[in-house]
């Protein structure tokens, strides 16, 4: 049985890291992995997917509508914008951060109120955590991507070391340290 994760966001908050980490995770455990990459204007702060597919035998990296068992979010209104995508009885894990989208920056619109509980209005099974604060702690605002897999990491059947040794084979030595403290926040949050 195929399993559809998607992690969303916007250009520059190391979504690529996280796919790598999460494929490599799961590549490790046996799986046949797909990892595909849809951007929008991502070095300009627009907005970022990447799915991930695993299973046995995985035939397409595309995930349709109402098919994701998880949503990865590093930013509540990309959070809202996939949203159909998540399928029923599916996870959304969502940064509480926002960032201004361009309308809002030039004052053509207002970032939208109370994000989250509409979310879980809609009936989306919403764990919103401060992945921001949480990276901070550990060193480094970059590091949002690693809390948001360490939080990710409790919904999966794989271990700690699991996690540790995906994380040793995609973060370079320096900032390994910084990563595995962010990962732990996440998971232990």
């Amino acid at each position: 049985m195929t399993k559809n994760i998607m992690i969303v966001g916007v250009g520059g908050q190391g979504s690529l890291l996280a796919s790598k980490l999460l494929g490599r995770l799961l590549m490790n455990q046996g799986n046949d992995v797909k990892v595909s990459e849809v951007h929008g204007m991502s070095q300009r702060g627009g907005s970022v997917v990447t799915y991930v597919r695993y299973g046995e035998k995985v035939y397409s990296p595309i995930i349709d509508k109402g098919q994701a068992d998880f949503i990865i979010s590093f930013e509540k209104l990309e959070a809202a914008r996939w949203l159909t995508y998540l399928k029923k009885g599916g996870k959304i894990i969502v940064n509480t951060q926002e960032i201004d989208p361009m309308p809002v920056i030039i004052g053509a619109a207002e970032y939208p109120a109370d994000l989250v509980d509409k979310m879980k209005n809609a009936g989306a099974d919403v764990d919103a955590i401060d992945a921001l604060s949480l990276a901070n702690e550990a060193g480094s605002s970059k590091a949002v991507n690693i809390v948001l897999m360490g939080r990710l990491s409790k919904y999966f059947d794989a271990t700690e070391d699991a996690w540790m040794e995906a994380l040793e084979a995609c973060v370079p030595p320096k900032f390994l340290e910084l990563n595995k403290k962010a990962f732990m926040l996440g998971r232990n949050a």
